[in-house]
């Protein structure tokens, strides 16, 4: 009988991706804080570990060195001393024969052993034997059953002097050795991981204070700089920081003045808009005086003139809006062709404006629509402010020093001395140019152009007596 598959009940939860791994749910990562004091403890610990086996290694071989040459000392001096079977006598003391902590014996070939009386048979095994025999010429090892070390030299015809010494009070050294070498590195871990730790507070406090201050700009918006002491790295840190702090401030600031002035500039024209449109609506309501004919085109030529105002107010915002976009990648300008589309375009709106063009081959990269509404700002200023039937004179020329400049200056009644230093600023206005139209943008958005080509722009008086705008603007000879 076939079971049927089970039904899901639609409170199931998705299987998981093949590729998605199980995250823990309590997983953290330790401060950075923590992390120097481990790393200081690790690198500590190492570096104790490394040399505590290093000496313990070299104290174990000294030692047993040492061991083995005392040893054989004994071993010779023995040999070489009195006839050996009679040191095994009654008659002469065992305490005479060699000191305490040694085990003694004659190893006779096919006889056995003889050790004195109040001492301890040394261990003998094949070693041994082969010395007394004649077969070796020494023997020197360690016997795993006693754990003493056992030296066999030849001391007469198929005899052999045994001695055997206790490893015990050296590997007792070495056992005590080992627990000061084990106490001292841990010492030293612990005190690396304390050092770690006050190195790490004290040198992570700019950073605290940092990310203090950038989680209060997050919480409330406050650009004020952080002190700065000292002048290390992290000092230049926070030097970099408040430098953005600064730029931040300063763009919020002409945001803030942005809205501010376009709030002002709108005012005007929406408020006599809603004027005229209240009075066309007033008059076409039923029983209402009707306007004259005269009244009521100027109030649609009033609109029409307003809306043109709003227009270009408007284009004259998002164009300077773009001041904070991201740069694209910029591309062959000929200046030339950029200058004649502008001039093409301020003939067309010039009336009997006349233009004197002198122009230079030049090139650049950047924004040719960028560059070409500038100079379209500059030639429809001058036009503004020129007198009927007079000329503009337009000039594209170079310095010589890798930088080329466009002059645009007009016979009209030039700018004030305490105005050639505001021409360029959002908004202003001179007290001439009140009376005429525009929003008083078109200047600022010449400027930003040149800036954004790595230029600059200028005012100043021309020989005719007018306005002399000039942009200055890098590049090479076309």
């Amino acid at each position: 009988m076939t079971e049927a598959p089970p039904v899901s009940t639609g409170t199931d939860a998705p299987p998981p991706e093949p590729n998605e791994e199980p995250q823990p749910k309590n997983a953290r990562r330790f401060s950075l804080r923590t992390r120097v004091m481990l790393l200081a403890a690790v690198c500590v610990g190492a570096a104790v570990a490394l040399v505590s086996l290093v000496a313990f290694l070299t104290v174990r071989g000294n030692l047993y060195q040492q061991f083995d040459n005392s040893l054989i000392q004994r071993a010779n001096a023995a040999v070489n001393s009195v006839p050996v079977r009679a040191q095994f006598s009654r008659d002469v003391p065992s305490a005479l024969l060699v000191s305490s902590d040694i085990q003694i014996g004659l190893l006779q070939s096919g006889a056995g052993l003889a050790w004195p009386e109040r001492g301890e048979p040394p261990p003998v095994g094949q070693s041994e034997e082969a010395v007394a025999n004649g077969s070796s010429d020494s023997s020197l090892r360690t016997d795993a059953a006693t754990d003493m070390r056992v030296i066999a030299l030849p001391s007469g015809p198929g005899q052999a002097l045994v001695l055997a010494q206790s490893l015990a009070p050296t590997k007792q050294t070495l056992a005590e050795l080992n627990l000061v070498l084990f106490l001292f590195g841990g010492a030293g871990i612990v005190v690396a991981a304390a050092a770690g730790t006050a190195v790490a507070r004290a040198g992570l406090r700019p950073v605290e204070r940092l990310t203090s201050a950038t989680e209060r700009v997050a919480r409330t918006m406050d650009l004020r700089p952080i002190p700065v002491t000292g002048d290390d790295e992290l000092s230049r840190l926070t030097h970099s920081f408040n430098t953005m702090l600064a730029a931040v401030a300063d763009s919020q600031e002409r945001q803030r003045q942005l809205v501010a002035d376009a709030g002002h500039e709108l005012r005007t024209p929406l408020t006599s808009l809603r004027t005229n449109l209240e009075l066309l609506l007033a008059a076409s309501r039923e029983g209402a005086r009707p306007l004259a004919q005269h009244d009521r085109m100027e109030m649609e030529a009033d609109i029409s003139g307003q809306l043109d105002e709003l227009t270009q107010l408007i284009g004259d915002l998002v164009e300077l809006a773009r001041e904070s976009e991201p740069r694209v990648e910029n591309e062959r300008v000929d200046l030339v062709e950029v200058v004649e589309r502008a001039l093409d375009r301020a003939r067309r709106r010039a009336g009997e404006t006349e233009f004197d063009v002198t122009l230079e081959p030049w090139v650049l990269a950047g924004d040719p629509a960028m560059l070409e509404r500038a100079v379209l700002n500059l030639l429809d200023n001058a036009v503004k402010f020129s007198p009927e039937g007079s000329a503009v004179w337009l000039r594209l020329r170079s310095l010589g020093d890798g930088t080329a400049v466009i002059e645009v200056s007009d016979a009209g009644p030039g700018i004030a001395d305490e105005d050639l230093p505001k021409v360029f600023e959002r908004f202003y206005r001179s007290s001439e140019a009140r009376t005429l139209p525009g929003s008083g943008l078109g200047l600022a958005i010449v400027k930003q152009a040149a800036q954004r080509h790595g230029g600059a722009v200028y005012a100043g008086r021309a020989d005719a007596g007018g306005a002399l705008m000039t942009i200055r603007l890098p590049g090479v000879p076309g």
